[in-house]
C-alpha cells in the first residue's frame, strides 16, 4: 500500500482499467466467480442470451434476464467508485476504461469514463434510433417498444457484437500515454478488452484482484486484495 501510495503521488498521468469486481461491493453480481451469472441456472446459459444472435432470435427471453440481472438502477457507487472520481478532480487521473456497463462512476462523478461495453443507461430504437433512457426500457412491460413500433435495443456490446472504434481508440490512446496504469477487478480474459494492457508503455503497473491474472508476472505491484480494501486505505 505504501509503494502504491508513493506511485500515485509522484504520477502525473493516471489511468484506471476496471472490470465486474469495480462493482460487485455494490451489490452487481460479477460473471465468472464461483456465485457469478455464469455459475446461475437459467433455461439459457447467460453466454448465449448475452448473443446478438440470441436478442435477434429470441427478444423476450433476452429480456426477461436482461431486467432481471442488468438492471443498475437500484445499486449505488461504493468507496472504488467515489475515490476515483476524487482523484479525477485532483487531476492526476486522465481517465477510467471500463468493461461494465452500470454507469456508477458517472454517478459518483468521473466525468472520463470510457466504456468498453456500452452502458444500460443508452438504448436505442432500431427502426428510427430514437434514445431512451434505462428507467423506459427496466420499467417496460415485456419487449421495450418505440412509439414508431421499433424494437428498442441496449447500447450494450453483446457477444459476437464489436466494440465501439471510437471508444476503443481513445483508450488505446490513454492507456498508451499514462506514466501509471492501475488495473482492478478484472481477470484480464475477456477480450479484446484485456488486450489493451499491452498498450501500457510504462513501468508503473499496478494490478488489483482477488485472484491471480495472466499479467502478474509483468505488474510492478500486485495485490490480491478486494479493491474496497485497497481504496479506503488511499
Amino acid at each position: 500500500m505504501e509503494d502504491l501510495k508513493e506511485i500515485i503521488n509522484e504520477s502525473k498521468r493516471v489511468v484506471f482499467f476496471g472490470g465486474a469486481g469495480v462493482s460487485t461491493e455494490s451489490g452487481i453480481p460479477d460473471f465468472r466467480s464461483k456465485d457469478g451469472l455464469y455459475n446461475q441456472k437459467y433455461k439459457y446459459p447467460p453466454e448465449e442470451i448475452l448473443s446478438h444472435t440470441f436478442f435477434m432470435n429470441n427478444t423476450e427471453e433476452f429480456y426477461k434476464f436482461y431486467k432481471d440481472k442488468m438492471n443498475s438502477l437500484k445499486y449505488k457507487p461504493n468507496i472504488t467508485h467515489v475515490k476515483l472520481a476524487e482523484l479525477e478532480k485532483t487531476g492526476k487521473l486522465k481517465a477510467v476504461v471500463t468493461q461494465n456497463i452500470d454507469g456508477l462512476h458517472q454517478k459518483a462523478g468521473s466525468k472520463n469514463v470510457l466504456e468498453l461495453h456500452g452502458s444500460v443507461h443508452r438504448n436505442y430504437c432500431m427502426k428510427c434510433g430514437r434514445f431512451y433512457n434505462a428507467e423506459f426500457v427496466f420499467n417496460s412491460e415485456g419487449v421495450p417498444k418505440c412509439s414508431c413500433g421499433g424494437i428498442v435495443k441496449p447500447d450494450v456490446v453483446l457477444y459476437e457484437e464489436s466494440l465501439k472504434d471510437d471508444i476503443l481508440e481513445e483508450a488505446i490512446m490513454q492507456i498508451a500515454n499514462c506514466d501509471t496504469l492501475i488495473v482492478g477487478g478484472t481477470s484480464l480474459t475477456v477480450y479484446p478488452a484485456s488486450g489493451l494492457i499491452r498498450f501500457y508503455k510504462g513501468n508503473k503497473l499496478i494490478l488489483i484482484n482477488k485472484d491471480k491474472t495472466p499479467y502478474d508476472k509483468i505488474a510492478n505491484i500486485v495485490i490480491n486484495d478486494s479493491l474496497g480494501n485497497v481504496f479506503k486505505n488511499l
